[in-house]
């Protein structure tokens, strides 16, 4: 494993470079200077809205590339450098649909902000983590000066079990991702981290066997097959670890910090 010769490092957030608490390491921070001292790239790519990413990326958001809503919009420096959208015919349609799943709770991800009806004041604390703007509307299909990225299905009692069986026949015309325990999300087909990152890597002239990729979930499996170096967290779903070429530790324990400071060591030894 050669990691001296590595130009991006794509990681995603949740259940890999953030903690279970939802926390980036200080020493993450630290170790960024140096990739950037060295001029390798860095992604942030998530499920997660674009702003709830830089809140957690503030120190370093100008110096980054972020890939949001699961590969529907890309982003650098406040510039808009993709976006991948549901047309307003589809995106009812799924409305539609998903408001028939029992005991779930639907949310629009714009482009402006994130969108929910009023599911009360503990859904609000829990989902008000990952969408740093959102606004609550009376009904969602009446949300019409925004842009539609994806919706997301949050079932408490579990997505693979309670939402994906009763979505996978869409599989033929849309992105139906179990991107956590509780989450399921909905999207354009080229909307994946995969195909975003490839946009990326195209745009900086930088190949497969020069990328770092860091997933833990099912919306990490197109990112995984762009890196040569793709790096499987402990705690990562089996699919994940199935399709990874290396496994690190959890994101309880640092794994992202760890394998960056052996790259770092590679690449200064060179």
């Amino acid at each position: 494993m050669d990691l001296s010769k590595i130009k991006l490092v794509a990681t995603d957030m949740d259940g890999t470079l953030l903690n279970s608490k939802g926390e980036v390491s200080r020493h993450f921070f630290e170790l960024f200077e140096e990739l950037k001292d060295l001029g390798v790239t860095f992604v942030a790519a998530s499920g997660r809205q674009y702003y709830s990413i830089i809140d957690k990326l503030k120190p370093i958001k100008d110096d980054i590339y972020v890939i949001a809503e699961n590969g529907a919009l890309t982003m650098q420096q406040g510039n808009e450098l993709q976006t991948t959208v549901i047309d307003r015919e589809t995106y009812l349609e799924l409305l539609d649909i998903t408001r028939t799943l029992e005991g779930s709770q639907v949310i629009l991800c714009g482009r402006k902000k994130g969108y929910i009806e009023d599911y009360g004041q503990d859904f609000v604390d829990m989902f008000s983590e990952y969408y740093d703007r959102y606004e609550i509307v009376e009904d969602l299909a009446k949300v019409t000066d925004d842009l539609y990225l994806k919706i997301a299905i949050c079932n408490q009692k579990g997505s693979e079990k309670y939402l994906y069986p009763a979505l996978k026949h869409l599989e033929h015309q849309l992105k139906v991702k179990v991107s956590g325990e509780i989450w399921l999300d909905l999207s354009h087909n080229n909307a994946n981290k995969g195909y975003a990152l490839q946009q990326l890597q195209e745009r900086n002239n930088i190949r497969i066997d020069e990328t770092m990729v860091f997933g833990d979930y099912n919306n990490d499996l197109e990112m995984m097959t762009r890196a040569t170096y793709s790096f499987a967290m402990e705690n990562a779903h089996p699919n994940v670890k199935a399709i990874a070429n290396y496994t690190t530790k959890s994101n309880n324990h640092n794994g992202v910090e760890y394998m960056l400071h052996k790259m770092i060591e590679a690449k200064k030894a060179s």
